[in-house]
C-alpha cells in the first residue's frame, strides 16, 4: 500500500535520503493518513543518532538529550519529532523502560510499540512498511496490541487506557484477546501516574460518543481503580422525570453535551455522583436531597486524582455543586443575580450546556419555555449592577459626603447602598446615590 505524503514531510524526509540515510514516518500519523483522518502530529524514525541528525540540520533544530527526540522546526514553526530507531527493555515500575538502546532497523524499532495499527511506518516513497499487520486491523476496525497483550500492558499500563481512547476516537472494537488482558491487568494502571491518566481520559470525555468509551472503562475494570464512586450508581433507580437509573443517566448526560470543554463534560458525567451516597427510600421512590453538595466534593477528590489543575477543580466544584438550579419565572433578580455569582459568570454558558445536557440525559425534553425565559433572563441581569464595583459611586465619594478617612466604615457603607441598589436597581445613577450617602452621615 502507499500512501500520498505532503510536500513539508516529503522536504524533511528528502534531506535524510540524499544523505544515505533511512527515515520513515511512524506510528499514528501513517495510521491517520490511511483512514483519511488529519494528522495533528508527524512522528519519524531513522537510522541516524541525534549528533548525525544536527549535521543535516544544524541551524533549525534541537535536542535535549543523547536518547531524546531530535526536533526539526520548520519555517512555519512547526515542529517535526525525529527519534532513533532503539530499543527498550525491562519495565520494572509499569512505566517507564529501565533501559533504552539505539536499534539497528525499523523492525527492531516498532516491535516495542503498542498497537498493531500503531505499529506502520512510510518511506520516503509512501510506500507503507506492515510487519504486524496494522492495515488488516484498520479494515477489520479492532485494537490489538503488538505481540503478548500481557507484556505490553505490563511494560506500561498506560496503554490499557489508550486502547480504550483509540477504540472511542476510531469507532473500533478492541480484540477480544487484547480486552481479556486489560481486565486481567486494570489494578496496573495504578501505577500510572494521573497527569497521564487525565490526558488519555480527556481525549476520551471529547469524542462524539464518549459515553461508549466510559462503559468500556467500566467493563475493563479500569473505571473500578479510576473513578470507584460513579459505579455506585449502577441499577440505581430513579423516578418523576428520569427514565434512566443514575449511572446511565450520567452517561446520557455526558454523550448529550455540548461543551467542547474536557471539565464541562467531566462534570457532566459527575454532575450526580453524590446520589448514591445520600439515596433514602420514600415509599416507591429513592430521594437524593443535597446530592449536589455531596457530589461537588466528591468530584474534586476525582479531580485531584486526576492532577487538574486548581482553575480546573474550582470549575469542576461550581458545576456540580450548583447544577440544582429551579428556573421558575416567581424567581427574583436578586436570586438570579446569587446564581450568576456562585457560577461565576466566566463558567455561565457551561453551566447552561451542563443543565441542557442533564435534561436530554433525563428524557426530558431539550427546553421549555421556563427554561428559554430563564436564559433571556441571566442576560439581562448581568446588565443590572452585579457588584459593589458596578456602582457609580465609589470609596472616595463615601468619604468625602460623610467626612470619614479610609477604614472598615467606608465598606460598611459601600456594602449597605449595594443592598439596596440590588433590590432596586433604577437607583444606581449619581445624583440618587450620593444623595443617599446622605442618610450615612452622623446626627449632630
Amino acid at each position: 500500500m502507499k500512501i500520498l505524503l505532503p510536500d513539508k514531510v516529503l522536504e524533511v524526509m528528502t534531506r535524510f535520503k540524499e544523505n544515505g540515510a533511512l527515515i520513515y514516518v511512524v506510528g499514528g500519523s501513517v495510521r491517520d493518513l490511511i483512514l483519511n483522518r488529519e494528522v495533528k502530529d508527524w512522528d519519524f524514525t531513522t537510522n541516524l543518532t541525534p549528533d548525525e541528525m544536527k549535521k543535516l540540520f544544524p541551524k533549525n533544530s534541537f535536542c535535549e538529550n543523547n536518547f531524546g527526540t531530535f526536533s526539526v522546526v520548520l519555517k512555519s514553526g512547526e515542529i517535526f519529532e525525529i527519534t532513533t530507531f532503539r530499543t527498550e527493555k525491562n519495565y520494572s515500575d509499569s512505566r517507564h523502560p529501565d533501559k533504552v538502546e539505539w536499534g539497528k532497523s525499523l523492525e527492531e524499532d516498532v516491535m516495542r510499540r503498542d498497537f498493531t495499527i500503531n505499529a506502520m511506518a512510510a518511506d520516503t516513497e509512501g510506500e507503507v512498511v506492515d510487519y504486524y499487520s496494522g492495515i488488516d486491523d484498520l479494515q477489520k476496525g479492532i485494537i490489538k496490541t503488538v505481540g503478548e497483550a500481557d507484556l505490553r500492558f505490563q511494560e506500561d499500563g498506560l496503554r490499557m487506557i489508550r486502547a480504550v481512547r483509540l477504540a472511542s476516537q476510531l469507532g473500533f472494537i478492541i480484540e477480544e484477546n487484547t480486552f481479556e488482558s486489560i481486565i486481567r491487568n486494570a489494578k496496573l494502571i495504578n501505577k500510572i501516574s494521573g497527569e497521564r491518566i487525565r490526558d488519555e481520559i480527556f481525549k476520551i470525555l471529547l469524542t462524539n460518543k464518549p459515553a461508549d468509551g466510559i462503559k468500556l472503562l467500566k467493563n475493563s475494570g479500569l473505571l473500578a481503580e479510576i473513578m470507584p464512586e460513579t459505579l455506585k450508581g449502577v441499577d440505581m433507580v430513579q423516578r418523576g422525570h428520569h427514565i434512566f437509573d443514575v449511572w446511565n443517566h450520567n452517561l446520557e448526560a455526558l454523550n448529550n453535551c455540548e461543551s467542547i470543554d474536557p471539565i464541562t463534560r467531566l462534570a457532566s458525567f459527575l454532575h450526580d455522583v453524590g446520589k448514591p451516597v445520600v439515596a433514602k427510600e420514600n415509599g416507591s421512590e429513592n430521594t437524593f436531597y443535597n446530592h449536589e453538595v455531596v457530589g461537588s466534593r466528591i468530584a474534586v477528590a476525582i479531580g485531584k486524582r486526576l492532577k487538574l489543575s486548581n482553575k480546573e477543580l474550582d470549575q469542576l466544584f461550581k458545576l456540580v455543586r450548583w447544577h440544582m438550579f429551579t428556573t421558575e419565572d416567581i424567581q427574583t433578580d436578586k436570586a438570579v443575580r446569587r446564581f450568576i455569582r456562585n457560577v461565576t459568570p466566566e463558567y455561565l454558558n457551561e453551566m447552561i450546556a451542563l443543565r441542557r445536557a442533564d435534561r436530554v440525559g433525563s428524557g426530558a425534553k431539550e427546553t421549555s419555555w421556563r427554561w428559554e425565559k430563564f436564559k433571556e433572563r441571566l442576560v439581562e441581569v448581568q446588565k443590572q449592577p452585579f457588584a459593589i464595583k458596578d456602582l457609580k459611586i465609589n470609596g472616595v465619594d463615601v468619604m468625602t459626603v460623610l467626612g470619614i478617612k479610609p477604614g472598615r466604615k467606608v465598606g460598611e457603607v459601600l456594602e449597605k447602598i449595594f443592598a439596596q441598589v440590588e433590590e432596586n436597581p433604577a437607583m444606581n445613577e449619581r445624583e440618587t446615590l450620593l444623595k443617599t450617602l446622605e442618610l450615612f452621615k452622623p446626627e449632630n
